[in-house]
Parts: structure tokens; sequence; C-alpha cells
């Protein structure tokens, strides 16, 4: 148990540390976010990465363990006492259901109930920030129709201030210089008020004075709708009988020819096809995810006795060979989520006979000495 909690926490370490590094470290680096967001980021974060890291750390802890067992013959003791291989590995194979329990929970409604939580956090803050900080010392050409030169920014209070206003094909362009200036944002109605005090302006606007220059926030992020790979069990579910109602749906094909019916209804049928195919395969997906714990437990047993090495690092490099290759079905299958005719749902479940056959088969030989 001790062995499993650290691997899982280290795994869930590296796979949180690639998420916060990209997205969310930069943020805190530039003091746009304080420490209470990034750890509402953080925690919302660690439900989907457990999705990964459960398995791996369950493998990586069983290939330890038996490891280190196997090289201090202890086994050997074991079995000298009377004790078969099957009876000592019981309580761990109980274990790894119980995970299995435990992942099925994550994989198919925490997980993606987080991730969609995150993404939402995400996109607020990307809403809230992303071009809005307007950087020092650098042009920004981020917001069409304008070109921003910023001398200094002390948290939206703003100093030498130049505005260069790109002109069309029927009017020209000019140039807009203010000492100060401060910005606003309004997020709910994505709109951002860039103030300019005493401005001045050369070319095709000679104003003088205050000047309020009214930009769009980026639109892109505000969708926050879960895709299909981010929804849970239940949502999936109704999608998928979504998908077939409108596929039994007839459609009004107006005033086509012959020929052209065809086609369309072809199109059509493949197009629904297509959708419920994916649909169909994260289902798959989540409730095969929910097995790799049982999986890998059969699979790393006999091999950490076989390994007879008590060193972490060869433990930790065969459990990530083993990782990539239970996961490599995964990316094979969701490569193939659009082509139906391949049966990519099918594929997922692919990893979890082999790794589970194969684990059978040499815990019997282990437990007979072979």
């Amino acid at each position: 148990m001790a062995s499993l909690v650290i691997t899982v926490g280290v795994f869930t370490l590296v796979l949180l540390l690639a998420n916060v590094l990209k997205e969310v470290l930069p943020l805190l680096v530039n003091r746009q976010l304080g420490f209470g967001t990034v750890a509402q980021a953080i925690g919302l974060l660690i439900p989907f990465v457990w999705v990964f890291a459960l398995p791996m750390g369950m493998l990586t802890a069983t290939l330890l363990i038996f490891g280190r067992m196997s090289a201090d013959q202890e086994l050997i003791a074991v079995r000298a006492s009377g004790i078969s291989l099957l009876s000592l590995i019981s309580p761990v194979l109980l274990l790894s259901v119980a995970l299995c329990v435990l992942s099925a929970w994550v994989n198919m409604e925490i997980g993606p109930r987080c991730r969609v939580a995150y993404n939402s956090l995400r996109n607020k803050i990307m809403l809230e920030f992303s071009n809005v900080v307007l950087p020092e010392g650098r042009f920004i050409k981020d917001f069409p129709g304008y070109l921003f030169l910023i001398g200094k920014n002390r948290n939206y209070n703003l100093e030498d201030v130049k505005v260069y206003k790109i002109g069309g094909e029927t009017n020209a362009g000019y140039l807009i210089y203010a000492r100060r200036g401060r910005l606003e944002t309004d997020v709910p109605h994505k709109k951002m008020l860039l103030y300019l005090y005493d401005a001045k302006g050369l070319g095709g606007w000679s104003g003088a004075g205050d000047l309020i220059i009214p930009l769009n926030l980026p639109t892109a992020r505000s969708d926050w709708k879960p895709r299909i790979d981010d929804m849970t069990f239940i949502q999936l579910r109704e999608q998928l009988r979504e998908f077939e109602r409108l596929s039994n749906t007839p459609i009004p094909l107006g005033h086509l020819t012959t020929n052209q019916i065809v086609e369309r209804k072809k199109e059509l049928a493949k197009q629904s096809r297509d959708m419920t195919s994916q649909v169909r395969f994260q289902i798959h997906r989540q409730v095969a995810f929910s097995f790799a714990c049982f999986g890998f437990t059969l699979v790393g047993i006999p091999l950490g006795i076989r390994m007879h090495r008590r060193e972490t690092n060869i433990g930790i490099g065969i459990a990530l060979v083993l990782v990539a290759v239970y996961y490599s079905f995964i990316v094979v299958g969701q490569s193939l989520d659009a082509r139906p005719e391949c049966a990519p749902h099918l594929i997922v479940w692919l990893p979890n006979f082999v790794f589970q056959a194969v684990g059978a088969v040499l815990l019997w030989r282990a437990n007979r000495g072979v």
C-alpha cells in the first residue's frame, strides 16, 4: 500500500506538471493569477490525471515489490513454509479489483466532469488575460485593425501608449499617442476598453483629449461546451441515443433527382455512422480503461518475480514499456474512431484481453515453479 501510494503520487505529479507548466504556471509567474486559482486548477486536474496514474502506479508498485521479494529470496521462504503463490497474491489481486472500481468511477464520472470544469476555468482565465495584459516594449498585433506599442504596463495602468489604426482601401490609417492610459475588461460582454488620456493624433485623426477605444475580446475560447471525449458515461449514452434517433429521422430532400437523393442518403448515412462510432468508441474506452489495473497486476506479479532485481529504475523502466504497449492500442483505436468498419470500440479491449491472458499464463507457470 505504501509503494502504491508513492507510485501513484509520483505519476500524478509528473502528469500534472505537463499541464501546469504549460498552461497555469506562466500566468502565475506573470502575476496574473493568485495561488488560490492555481490550487483550484490543480485540484480539478488531479482526478483527470488519475485516469492514467492509477494503472501506472499499480503496475509499478507490483513490479517493485515482487521484484524485491524475489531478489531477497523471500518468495522461496514463503513457498518453503507451505504457502502457495496464489494465496500470497490474493490480497494484491483484490486490491487491483478495488482499484478497478475506483478507476471506473474516475473514468466515467469524476474525471470528465473535472476536466470540463478545468477547461471552463482555463478558458475564463485565458479570456480575461489573453491579449488583455498588454506586454511592454513590443508590437501587439492581436486585435484586428490596430497595432499597439506600450511603454509601461503597471497593473493595467499604461504609460507611453502608441496606437496605430490600420487603414483600409478607402481610408488612410493614423497614429494616436497618449502619455497615460488605462485598460478595463468586461468579460461577460467580451469587451475591452482602452482609455487614453490627453491623446494626440497624427494622420487621419486630428483630435486631442481623452479617448476610449473599444476592442473585442477573443471569442474562440468562450465555447465551454464539453467535447465528446470530455463527456461522462451517462452523457455519452444520451449522445449516442440522440445520434441514433437523428439517423432514423426522415430528412426532406426537396426537388432532387433520383441519383441526387441516393447520393444524399449515402452521405447522411456515412456521417451518422461516423458520429455514432466516435461516441461508441469513447463509451468503450472509458469502460476498458477501468480494467487496466487488473490486467497490469496480473502481468506485473510474474514479471517482477522473473526480474529478480531490487533496483527501482529497472521496475520503472519495465512499467513504462508495458504502459506504452497498452496505450498504443488506445491510440490506434482513437485514430480510427471515425471509421466504424474497423470496429475501433473493440480495439480498446484488446490490451485488456492480451494482458490478462498473458498474466494468467505467467502466474500459472510461476505458481508451478516454472
